[in-house]
């Protein structure tokens, strides 16, 4: 049983570097008001930086519930990400994070999002992953990442969406001022908890496709590469921000 709360916290930490770099560029300093789309238990939404008023909003009520018990201030919404219930250019800055993978029409996701956000705005996708490209290391490892994107499709996710996120943005009609991919500080090994929570991602994604006896040998395999210094584990994960148009701008 995955602990989805501490996925998605481990997720955020990966990003805290770059949401303190955002969150602190001019065009995004002293919101009033800030959305999170797809804001599963409230691990963003309690980031120090983001000291206005918040809201949040995730189709999974098990998910809104913990986030409302992590971060008690925030106004939290159950919706669609392709139907946003508020009004136009409500939030001065609307962002999502390790999001639109899972969304059945990303740009429309991002049409919503454009939509919501007011003229001069900020909307950001602050983490989107390119897993037909992960990379892993040493080579018996190698087709873990293969069975990860081919296990992601048939869950309905787009594995390589990351990699076209840029020009998600500009089709959407929204400004692009920066893109970036995210890079990992250095870093010993994960903990063996991080590792372990790892593990229960893929095997959730893996269960059914490939065979248990196989998928636990990988798993020797890479706790064995990490306790040598050996292992190689990278997925490009990009980030876009950009700003819908002010008024009676071109």
């Amino acid at each position: 049983m995955i602990d989805w709360h501490a996925r998605f916290v481990q997720q955020a930490a990966w990003t805290q570097s770059l949401r303190t770099y955002l969150f602190t560029r001019p065009a995004m300093v002293n919101p009033r008001r800030v959305l999170e789309v797809g804001c599963g238990t409230g691990a963003v939404l309690a980031d120090r930086e983001l000291s206005s008023v918040v809201h949040g909003l995730d189709c999974d009520l098990d998910r809104l519930a913990a986030a409302q018990g992590h971060v008690r201030t925030a106004y939290l919404t159950c919706g669609d990400a392709l139907a946003l219930p508020y009004s136009s250019g409500t939030f001065d800055i609307t962002f999502c994070h390790f999001l639109l993978l899972w969304v059945r029409d990303p740009l429309e996701a991002l049409q919503e999002m454009k939509r919501v956000t007011r003229s001069g705005g900020a909307v950001l996708a602050l983490a989107e992953p390119d897993y037909e490209h992960r990379l892993d290391s040493p080579a018996e490892l190698a087709p873990l990442g293969r069975w990860q994107a081919q296990a992601l499709r048939l869950q309905g996710a787009d594995p390589g969406l990351g990699r076209r996120l840029a020009a998600l943005f500009t089709q959407a009609g929204i400004r692009v001022v920066e893109a970036g991919t995210l890079t990992a500080p250095a870093r010993q090994a994960p903990s063996p908890k991080e590792r372990s929570l790892e593990w229960a991602v893929l095997e959730e994604d893996l269960a059914g496709t490939i065979p248990e006896a196989k998928l636990q040998r990988l798993k020797e395999v890479d706790e064995q590469a990490w306790e040598r210094g050996e292992r190689v584990l990278h997925v490009p994960t990009y980030y876009v921000w950009g700003q819908t148009r002010a008024t009676g701008q071109a």
